[in-house]
């Protein structure tokens, strides 16, 4: 049973030390955003996947169907996902690096390497994903 990430931070407020949850909430703040940018990817929903992308990103890629058509092109195993699930984390100042293992379309195993900023309102956006034909990746 999955418990809704909002639920989960309240139990792990409550069950564990302050110090140890405020260092896991960016971790499972992106783990969340991933989760959601791949939910709209499988939904073809280009508006939400687009959104969680970094100012970076959106200058690369200015508008919603060029972002899509390049996920679309050059990350089918983020755009369509066999299975997936979080490998190991990295928080560094106002970075996390979260890797993503995936088995893409093709059954071909990967692993996605996820770099999320902090953005100055305390959001995260994701700034880019790095592919590796491999799982698990190198060293994060």
């Amino acid at each position: 049973m999955k418990l809704p990430a909002a639920l989960f931070l309240c139990i792990l407020t409550i069950t564990l030390p302050s110090s140890f949850a405020r260092a896991e909430e960016p971790v499972d703040t992106a783990q969340s955003i991933i989760q959601s940018q791949i939910d709209a990817f499988l939904n073809d929903d280009a508006k939400t996947a687009y959104s969680f992308a970094s100012p970076t990103i959106r200058g690369k890629f200015p508008s919603e169907s060029a972002f899509f058509d390049m996920v679309k092109k050059g990350y089918a195993p983020v755009y369509r996902p066999g299975n997936f699930a979080f490998g190991r984390s990295k928080v560094a100042g106002d970075t996390v690096v979260q890797e993503v293992l995936i088995s893409g379309p093709d059954g071909k195993d990967w692993t996605a390497l996820y770099q999320l900023v902090k953005q100055p309102d305390g959001s995260y956006k994701i700034n880019g994903v790095h592919m590796v034909r491999a799982a698990p990746g190198p060293e994060i």
